[in-house]
């Protein structure tokens, strides 16, 4: 599976079609906004959705949107990441309620080196999201680091941090 891209993987133009979507849940949404403390009630509260706004249910709370965007992007764009340089813009474009499946996809807007350093580069991207009936839910624009080949090269390979598995001996077991 591939988790992320080099630097030299990236294509103007390029775009990713993230796989899968995912149903968005009232759990999900009340979670978020527990653990983020968003009490608005037009997430939080169906009667008050019902009664007082245009929508007469609740609205999935936009940032768990995005959130979900930018998880279901990593192993196509993110992976190997050095960092999140810059969220550029983010636009609410349509509301998403509960029972909606998101879907993503990524553009590759442009790329560049680094100036600093030889062994990483910053690339452009424009996410989507969209409902199954093909809404356009949220658009965002951010810059990331990604590493070049050379840098995971010299940094033990894709997977630096994985340890090996060893059987145990027959001391250890005693």
């Amino acid at each position: 599976m591939q988790f992320g891209r080099t630097y030299e993987e990236f294509e103007v133009g390029a775009v990713y079609k993230h796989w899968p979507g995912k149903t968005v849940t009232e759990y999900d949404d009340h979670l978020f906004c527990l653990l983020t403390m968003n009490h608005h009630p037009l997430h939080m509260d169906a009667n008050y959705a019902e009664q007082t706004t245009d929508f007469g249910k609740n609205v999935v709370v936009g940032n768990y949107i995005y959130s979900l965007l930018l998880g279901m992007s990593v192993p196509d764009v993110s992976g190997k990441a050095i960092a999140n340089l810059e969220v550029e813009s983010l636009k609410h474009v349509a509301p998403t309620f509960h029972g909606d499946t998101i879907y993503g996809e990524t553009t590759v807007l442009d790329k560049t080196p680094s100036r600093s350093k030889n062994d990483r580069g910053i690339v452009y991207v424009e996410t989507k999201g969209y409902k199954q009936d093909g809404t356009l839910v949220c658009v965002f624009r951010r810059k990331v680091m990604v590493p070049t080949e050379t840098y995971i090269k010299e940094r033990g390979g894709e997977q630096p941090g994985r340890p090996e598995l060893t059987e145990p001996t027959k001391k250890a077991e005693k």
